[in-house]
């Protein structure tokens, strides 16, 4: 059962990266030009185990390579969870509304009372693959699936998600 799964997903995956797919993601300018020297700003929100858990930045620069900031807080009187991130992609395959990348990405995460870190592996760097859909109005929905090293020295495939909007 587990080689048909990996058979579906490695002729779902070749099926996309084969078929005619010139463009970059959406913009709310109806004029935008989806040329490969149009850059993109983006804020959203994103959740990963390597590349930070919180409100997003994402700029997408001339050419194939985008890069995106993320962190996000939460505290109560005795106890304080943050992580801290970014990743960076690289365009494989782009198209009017859809686009797949290569990505790397690295966060420090942090959970306990103020006085120190209860995480045992605050430390992840990531690598790996993702896509981005657009549903219109200049709003996407991302997926990343990156093999996760953790400072302790485990590494595991984990899935990050996101959702932004992109404005000029």
């Amino acid at each position: 059962m587990g080689s048909a799964r990996l058979t579906a997903a490695v002729l779902l995956l070749s099926l996309v990266a084969w078929s005619n797919l010139p463009a970059q993601v959406e913009t709310p300018v109806a004029a935008r030009d989806a040329s490969l020297n149009a850059g993109a700003f983006g804020l959203g929100l994103f959740a990963s185990p390597a590349g930070g858990i919180g409100l997003s930045f994402r700029h997408h620069l001339p050419g194939r390579l985008s890069y995106q900031i993320t962190g996000g807080v939460v505290k109560s009187s005795d106890h304080i969870s943050y992580s801290v991130g970014g990743e960076v992609q690289f365009t494989l395959v782009r198209a009017q509304e859809h686009r797949i990348y290569a990505a790397g990405a690295t966060g420090y995460y942090y959970s306990g009372p103020p006085e120190g870190n209860d995480m045992e592996a605050p430390w992840r760097l990531g690598l790996g693959i993702g896509g981005e859909l657009a549903v219109g109005g200049g709003f996407t929905l991302m997926g990343d699936l990156l093999f996760t090293y953790f400072s302790d020295g485990s590494l595991y495939p984990f899935p990050a998600v996101g959702a932004f909007y992109y404005f000029d």
